[in-house]
Parts: structure tokens; C-alpha cells; sequence
């Protein structure tokens, strides 16, 4: 743990200038960029049938409630002229890399967190431009010349303040958390806007009396970690605009994984199990491409009510889709018979001990399995 000196130094802003980039509707706004007669309309990306969810929604679609990991069924109901479209990931992919080589202009140290999203430290810069705003002005100019797409931007002293701040302006801005106004900012703040607060943390906090920045200020370090273990530190800290989090450039890739979601509940161990094959081969062909060897598998089910569970198991290295699929189908089997029917099922590896190039932590393999996020 740093000094109280040295935390007033991180307070103050410790010198370090941060950027987050996150592109507004991404693949929503590539297909609308493709297909003009999208424009201005309300889109989804993702699977239209009862089974599908959305990926992404447009800022037309936005405006009836339609988000990200919505089931498509429900996103129809809010906007009844919804029209979806199938993701092309490959384009999507394309387009990200032609956004990192813009990154790679200004900065070395980039931490890319999906296929639309990047933290930059700019603190040292290539063009040698003193002043980090600029810099992010220049690098959402570029991204439209370039691509024709709109890019948000937050700047900030650390990583926690610059994704807060990357929110306040979309689509299409920027906004700037300087040291001065840093912890009061995020003193007013409702914990459920923190960025890794997600509902049920944000509900056990308001069960505490936590429901602000300034609720959260006020408990102790003891409290903090005694409530919320390893991670009530790290609140404790951003609560004072603390976040002491290198930008990571050839970040260690966590884990891979795909699923998918049945058009019909299955409760049957041989027709999941045949479910189950494809993604494993799936996750296998990323492992072999990159040279990744996980020691982890995990098990992902979601039941006919949306419970969802995951089982892991962890063993010597995972050296081949055979070692995947009998760890796989082993976990399947200690859930048979199911409690209920299963309506989304998955696998992922972990514990990887290469870096590994891509940054997706999801493969796509049909229309409603690939990571959801907005």
C-alpha cells in the first residue's frame, strides 16, 4: 500500500495523462456506415429469433430502451420498427485495427479492452504534443476521416476517472476529469455509474447506506474489505479518485470463450453434449492459432429462467481439443439430470501463460454467440 504522501501525489494526478477511446454504437454504427438505407433508423446487432439478443444497438434504437445482452424478443417489444442485422465480426476486426494503427501515431502504451475500446497513455507521447485533449481530439478526427465512424474519448489523470469520463459526452465528444475536480466528481457520483460496480454490488452497496462517491469516502478500508474482500480495496481507493492501475500495453489475455443460446430448452446430456462440440472445436482453433495453452475450463449454463452457473476445473496444461472436450463433457456430466432445462450453454479457457495478441474475450461462432456488450 502506497504512503499517505504518496497518495496525495496520485491524488494531485502523479503526472500521467490517460485516454480512453471508445467508439460510439460500433457495430451498429458500421452497419448503419455500409447500408444507408440503416440510417437514422433503430438497429440491433444480433439474433432476431426468441432465442437472440442483442450485441449493440444504435442510438435511434437507444432511444426506445434497447441495449446491449437485451433479449431480442424483449428489444422487439420496446421498438416494434427494430430491424436487426447480423454481426460481421471480421469487419469489425478490420476496422479495429485500422483504429490501432491511429492509436499507434501518439503512443506505444496502448490497452486495448475490445474490439471498439483502448486506454492510451499519452503522459510520454510520439508527436510529442504536451497537452493530452489535443491529442484526443487529433486521434477522433483521424477515426472519421478514416473510417467514417464517431469515436467518444474521456481524459484523465488514471484509467477509472478517463472511462468515466469517456461517458459523459457521447456519441461523438470528449470530456476532461482534471486532478482539481477528480474526487469531487467522483464523490457525486451513484455507485451503480462506477465502471466494475455492476447490479448486485450496486445493490449490496445501497443495502450498506453506500449510494454515493461520498457514501463510499466516508467507510473504512476494514470496512470496505471485510464487505467486498479483494475488491472493496480497490473501491476504497477509486471513491477518492485513486486508481493507481498501469496502462498495460500486450495485456495477458484472461480468457477465450464461446457459447450459444438453443432455440428450444434441452435438458437431454447427449443433445448438449453435441451442442457443446462445436464451441469446444471453436475455442481449440483460437488456442492452436495464437499458441495459448489455458489450465483452466469453465462450464457456462443458463437455465430455462435465466439462472446461470459455471463450473471450472483446472489441470495440467490444456494441450489439445481432446484434453478440452473431457474436461468439458465432465463438467456437463455433474449436472446431469439438470434441476431445469438449459437454455444457453458455453465453454471457456483460462489461465493462459503467453500473451496473446488478440483482445477479444470471446470468439463469435453463430449469430447469438459472441460477446454482448454495448
Amino acid at each position: 500500500m502506497r504512503s499517505s504522501d504518496q497518495n496525495q501525489n496520485v491524488v494531485e494526478g502523479d503526472g500521467r495523462k490517460i485516454i480512453h477511446i471508445d467508439m460510439d454504437a460500433f457495430y451498429a454504427s458500421v452497419e448503419q456506415r455500409d447500408n444507408p438505407d440503416l440510417r437514422g433508423k433503430p438497429v440491433a446487432v444480433g439474433g432476431s429469433r426468441g432465442r437472440g439478443v442483442v450485441a449493440a444497438a444504435s442510438y435511434e434504437a437507444r432511444k426506445f430502451g434497447v441495449r446491449s445482452a437485451m433479449p431480442s424478443v424483449t428489444a422487439k417489444r420496446q421498438c416494434p420498427d427494430l430491424i436487426f442485422v447480423k454481426p460481421r465480426f471480421e469487419v469489425y476486426k478490420e476496422i479495429s485495427r485500422q483504429i490501432r494503427a491511429i492509436f499507434a501515431e501518439h503512443t506505444e502504451i496502448i490497452e486495448p479492452l475490445s474490439l471498439d475500446e483502448a486506454y492510451l497513455d499519452v503522459t510520454e507521447n510520439i508527436q510529442g504534443i504536451p497537452i493530452a485533449t489535443e491529442i484526443a481530439t487529433m486521434i477522433r478526427a483521424k477515426i472519421l476521416s478514416e473510417t467514417g465512424l464517431t469515436a467518444s474519448a474521456g481524459i484523465s489523470y488514471n484509467k477509472f476517472l478517463a472511462k468515466l469520463a469517456s461517458d459523459q459526452r457521447k456519441p461523438n465528444g470528449q470530456f476532461v476529469i482534471t486532478p482539481k475536480i477528480g474526487p469531487t466528481f467522483v464523490q457525486e457520483l451513484a455507485v451503480g455509474k462506477f465502471h466494475g460496480i455492476g447490479p448486485a454490488t450496486s445493490a449490496k452497496m445501497n443495502s450498506l447506506g453506500i449510494f454515493t462517491g461520498m457514501d463510499m469516502r466516508n467507510q473504512t478500508l476494514e470496512f470496505m474489505t471485510t464487505n467486498f474482500g479483494k475488491a472493496g480495496v480497490h473501491y476504497y481507493w477509486i471513491s477518492r479518485g485513486i486508481d493507481n492501475r498501469p496502462v498495460r500495453a500486450n495485456r495477458i489475455r484472461k480468457s477465450v470463450g464461446a457459447e450459444t443460446t438453443f432455440s428450444q430448452d434441452l435438458a437431454d446430456y447427449e443433445a448438449l453434449a453435441a451442442e457443446l462440440q462445436p464451441l469446444i472445436e471453436k475455442v481449440w482453433r483460437h488456442c492452436e492459432t495464437t499458441g495459448a495453452r489455458g489450465r483452466t475450463a469453465t462450464l457456462k449454463v443458463k437455465f430455462s429462467d435465466f439462472e446461470l452457473i459455471t463450473r471450472s476445473r483446472s489441470t495440467g496444461l490444456i494441450d489439445s481439443t481432446g484434453d478440452l472436450s473431457r474436461l468439458a463433457l465432465e463438467l456437463l456430466k455433474q449436472l446431469m439430470p439438470p434441476r431445469k432445462a438449459i437454455r444457453l450453454i458455453g465453454i471457456a479457457v483460462s489461465g493462459f501463460g503467453v500473451h496473446d495478441p488478440e483482445d477479444e474475450q470471446q470468439l463469435p461462432l453463430t449469430l447469438d454467440a459472441f460477446s454482448v456488450r454495448g
